[in-house]
């Protein structure tokens, strides 16, 4: 097995805040998401933001099975949408820090969210570092001992060139970023300080060359607000 290194991101080594976790839940098939797609890619560019691609399966139907698409996805769009208790399940969709969800082409729209849950997500500290094919995910003492959560890695692809071949978008050329490959439980977090150590090989996936760690609330049944995020490139 190949060591594979990790660096921090430009914003992080500067000590830059993540203020949001950003999910896109789109579709290869879907004709109003390639704007939401373009926006993403442009999101990712923000040091503050986890932006992330989730494809959905759910319009396989429709004459066109996405390429990147992952039934845990669609599972994990419903299930955002049973906590919310608005049944909202659509695309483009983007879910805000575990919680607001608003239409995947509106950046105004996805600011406002990342404005209105500052104050209730994203207030934990979280850290990536590696030695040789090592990742360790480090989260410090929360607060108050009643902050608790999962913690998850995120593997990502930062751009999927997709040729779309049939279906709503036939013909259409489209860039995905940030795209979710696999996602690995790491542990659950109790509110102290704690560390967790694995193989970089356990994460990677095709094309995979970004790692999310993420922090939140609930279960993967029963997704909470996000406590805290960090981002690093695969090399």
């Amino acid at each position: 097995m190949s060591c594979a290194w990790l660096a921090f991101l430009p914003t992080q080594a500067t000590g830059a805040e993540i203020r949001a976790v950003v999910e896109l839940f789109t579709s290869q098939g879907c004709s109003s998401c390639p704007p939401a797609d373009k926006l993403l890619g442009e999101l990712a560019q923000d040091s503050s933001i986890v932006a992330m691609t989730l494809p959905i399966d759910y319009w396989d139907y429709l004459g066109w099975k996405d390429t990147l698409a992952n039934p845990r996805y669609s599972a994990r769009q419903r299930a955002y949408a049973r906590q919310r208790g608005d049944r909202e399940v659509y695309t483009p969709q983007v879910v805000v820090n575990g919680s607001h969800h608003v239409l995947g082409s509106d950046k105004a729209a996805i600011e406002r969210a990342i404005s209105e849950t500052r104050g209730k997500a994203m207030k934990i500290p979280v850290t990536i570092a590696a030695v040789g094919d090592k990742l360790t995910v480090s989260l410090p003492d929360a607060a108050s001992d009643q902050v608790k959560g999962e913690v998850w890695l995120c593997a990502m692809a930062r751009k999927v060139p997709v040729t779309i071949g049939r279906g709503e978008n036939n013909g259409r050329a489209v860039i995905y970023h940030n795209v979710s490959r696999r996602w690995v439980k790491v542990g659950d977090w109790n509110g102290k300080a704690m560390s967790w150590t694995l193989p970089v090989a356990d994460i990677k996936a095709e094309g995979v060359d970004a790692a999310a760690a993420i922090v939140q609330s609930g279960s993967a049944d029963n997704p909470g607000p996000m406590l805290g995020a960090a981002l690093a490139s695969i090399r």
